[in-house]
């Protein structure tokens, strides 16, 4: 007759009697485990200690603080090449032009983050339903209009069209608000006259120009636009939150998005200032076609806040007015983030359809208002 084993030794996986597992889950170590830790699925099965315990999942992750000191670190071990580096003088010229675009825009994004916020808190949407005329060819101009009224960069106008949609206001005429609103507010156009003190037109050609895109693609949108193209939010980003913090989150969200594309915008233009040769930008800003085209793909990638975009278009000097006109008006009605809201808010089928129709009406209105006024 064969004894059963008393001692620790090989038994079936987690077997009921909780012996000491030896399969697949517990690896090569001693078989001091218990049975309910040998197991296929507690085991990492690579030659580990009996428990079948790895390493923690946290610990595999580099956390911020420790990113910030490997970054710290490498800056004090590296300083030198930096410090050669940035005594180019390309490096200078890159510097001179990225600062002076970021304080020339600043305390603009931050008037109109802050106004932006207030208005999409405190202004409640049946205000505009109530001020806008029933019929939709007549909302689309006064709802156009209003944008020249109330402060708010692009980041603000998507949801508040999506407001103005569900409270029943007609489509035509929030698409005509959301597209008018970011492009000739006061603080939009105040900072172009800053941008621009050697050019006045420059302001009312960036007001006619905008506002006759925001009234013609409103009122294309009455006349071919689809209900089933249209995907209204079900609810707004403010509700179940009080005054204060709804505020207070719109601040911080504007001021994250439109900050970090202001810095993208200001790179950018600092790289094409010093370090793309003179004779590129000179080459594409000498063919009148091409420069509105490169400046129009230049807007939509770039995605810079409407607030700060003047700034950014001011220094591109090798190019001609309407060019950077074509810049300021393409911008803030359709850019990659735009038209990340736009599906976002109103659904895939109107985003491919309205972005593509309003940056070819964008362009084209503002060639013809630059050959008549600039």
């Amino acid at each position: 007759m064969r004894h059963r084993p008393t001692g620790p030794g090989p038994g079936p996986e987690g077997g009921p009697e909780g012996g000491p597992g030896s399969g697949p889950g517990s690896g090569t170590g001693g078989g001091t485990a218990p049975g309910g830790d040998g197991n296929a699925d507690s085991g990492n099965g690579d030659g580990g200690n009996g428990d079948g315990g790895g390493v923690p999942e946290e610990s595999r992750h580099l956390d911020s603080p420790l990113l910030l000191v490997l970054f710290l670190l490498s800056a004090v071990m590296l300083q030198d090449p930096i410090r050669r580096a940035l005594g180019a003088p390309v490096m200078q010229s890159w510097t001179t032009v990225f600062v002076a675009v970021m304080i020339q825009a600043l305390p603009f994004l931050v008037l109109g983050v802050l106004l932006s916020a207030a208005i999409a808190v405190f202004v409640p949407p049946s205000f505009f339903a109530r001020a806008l005329p029933k019929h939709p060819s007549l909302a689309v101009p006064v709802a156009s209009a209003a944008g020249a009224v109330l402060p708010g960069c692009e980041c603000a106008s998507v949801p508040v069209a999506g407001a103005l949609v569900r409270r029943g206001v007609a489509p035509a005429a929030a698409l005509a608000f959301l597209l008018s609103a970011p492009a000739i507010n006061p603080i939009v156009l105040t900072a172009t006259a800053v941008a621009f003190p050697n050019d006045p037109m420059m302001v009312l050609a960036r007001f006619v120009a905008s506002l006759l895109v925001a009234c013609l693609m409103g009122w294309l949108w009455q006349r071919h636009g689809r209900a089933d193209w249209l995907r209204p939010p079900s609810r707004s980003s403010y509700e179940g939150q009080s005054r204060g913090a709804a505020f207070w989150g719109s601040v911080r969200h504007d001021v994250m998005h439109a900050g970090g594309f202001l810095v993208v915008g200001a790179m950018a233009a600092a790289t094409l200032k010093a370090v793309v040769p003179a004779h590129w930008l000179q080459r594409a800003a000498d063919h009148p076609v091409l420069s509105v085209l490169v400046l129009a793909a230049l807007a939509v990638l770039l995605s810079i806040c409407s607030e700060a975009d003047a700034f950014v278009a001011a220094s591109l000097t090798q190019f001609s007015l309407t060019a950077r006109l074509t810049f300021l008006v393409v911008g803030p009605m359709i850019d990659l983030k735009l038209f990340a809201m736009q599906v976002g808010t109103f659904g895939r089928g109107f985003a491919l359809r309205f972005a593509p129709a309003t940056l070819v009406l964008a362009v084209a209105v503002s060639v013809l208002t630059g050959a008549v006024l600039l």
